[in-house]
């Protein structure tokens, strides 16, 4: 927790469990991430030239506010379904914006990475999740383009697939194996080496 990009971290895990049961739901969230964090860092980049420092704490909250109120409301009339299953989690990227605001996170040099980053994980978590879970990829598709789906997608796996990886701890379980995987096959770098003994 020493890391001053460790509580935005936490803070995009809920979502990253939470919204990424079905791909077309990770979709979805990444859509409105891509979204709120665009919007919000113009409009911080604006205020900040305007304001003193130390009310730019209010005014990343009164704008994070009123961006995710606008962003829960478009879905709802987008897509009223998608928005019934994104709803909690729209609510927390407004609370998000502000503590990356805080942490620095829209100065930080490695900013573009770290969104894209997110957004892949949210992307990656939502299809192997899907698949792996129910045997499809792509059920209620229609949603992203505010129409009803039909639920079935494209079935993948006749036989199904395994249902815990749909729920909370499958969710966590695969997000840890990826985290692995990745670790694994990364270039060796000074934060993944061992310390040297002398």
């Amino acid at each position: 927790m020493n890391k001053p990009l460790a509580l935005p971290g936490l803070l995009m895990l809920a979502p990253l469990i939470g919204a990424t049961d079905t791909w077309v739901k990770a979709l979805g969230m990444t859509l409105a991430f891509i979204l709120m964090i665009c919007a919000f860092g113009a409009g911080m980049q604006l205020l900040r030239a305007h304001l003193e420092v130390r009310r730019q704490g209010l005014a990343s909250l009164l704008l994070s506010a009123t961006l995710g109120s606008c962003l829960w409301l478009a879905m709802q009339a987008w897509s009223y379904e998608l928005h019934q299953q994104l709803s909690l989690y729209l609510g927390l990227l407004a609370l998000q914006c502000v503590i990356v605001e805080q942490a620095g996170l829209f100065q930080h040099p490695d900013r573009l990475r770290l969104a894209s980053g997110f957004c892949s994980a949210l992307i990656l978590l939502g299809a192997l999740r899907e698949l792996l879970g129910t045997g499809a990829l792509g059920s209620h598709l229609g949603w992203l383009a505010g129409l009803p789906g039909d639920g079935s997608g494209w079935v993948l796996l006749p036989e199904g697939g395994l249902r815990l990886l749909t729920l909370a701890p499958g969710g966590f379980i695969l997000l840890g194996l990826i985290v692995a995987a990745k670790q694994a096959w990364a270039p060796s770098s000074p934060l993944n080496r061992p310390p040297s003994r002398k």
